[in-house]
């Protein structure tokens, strides 16, 4: 995974074309970029990004941000109910339960 500027790219291989090619994760417009190299593909990730804060700046327009901080997730309400209860258990609210327990589980 690249990280430039706060945005994260995705890449994959093409084999047949012999060629990386990649995506800027988690926005509604799509912003890509390719290189044979690793060293190509970082810097058309950099440009891309940069092109498209650019663009956004020319055309006085806000850049999406990759991740807001904020996500709903559905749960059965039992479930719901024992996570509540654990952070309670723990005298911290249910947002910092989930957030600890999901940091913890990326380490």
């Amino acid at each position: 995974m690249l990280k430039y500027k706060g945005y994260a790219g995705i890449v994959e291989y093409d084999a047949e074309g012999k060629i990386f090619t990649g995506e800027v994760m988690g926005l509604r417009d799509v912003i890509t970029f390719q290189g044979r190299t690793p060293e190509e593909l970082e810097d058309s990730f950099h440009q891309s990004v940069d092109l498209y804060l650019e663009m956004c700046a020319r055309d006085k327009i806000a850049p999406q941000k990759p991740f807001s901080g904020r996500f709903n997730v559905r749960l059965n309400p039992e479930l719901h109910r024992q996570l509540a209860l654990r952070a309670a258990q723990e005298k911290i609210s249910l947002n910092e339960w989930v957030t600890h327990t999901l940091q913890e589980s990326v380490r």
